[in-house]
C-alpha cells in the first residue's frame, strides 16, 4: 500500500501518455521509412537522402516528409 501512495494518479496518467506517445512516434517513424522505400517515383539517391534526413533529424524529417509527399489520390492523377 505504501507503493501506491508514492506514485499519485496524475503521475500514472502522465507516464501512460508519454509511453503511448513514444509508441506512436516509433510507429510513425517506421511508416515513413517503409513508405519511402515503397515509392517508385523516387530514385535510389532520393530514398537514401530521405532516410538520412529522417534518421539524423527525426522530428523535422518526419514532419517534412509527411507534408511534402503527395497523397494517394494526387499521385493517381499525376500518372
Amino acid at each position: 500500500m505504501l507503493l501506491f501512495s508514492d506514485y499519485p494518479f496524475l503521475d500514472i496518467m502522465w507516464t501512460m501518455f508519454i509511453f503511448f506517445a513514444w509508441v506512436i512516434w516509433i510507429w510513425l517513424l517506421f511508416m515513413v521509412l517503409f513508405d519511402n522505400f515503397r515509392r517508385s517515383d523516387h530514385s535510389g539517391w532520393a530514398k537514401a537522402g530521405w532516410t538520412m534526413f529522417v534518421i539524423f533529424l527525426p522530428l523535422i524529417g518526419v514532419l517534412v516528409y509527411m507534408i511534402t509527399t503527395p497523397t494517394a489520390q494526387e499521385s493517381a492523377y499525376a500518372g
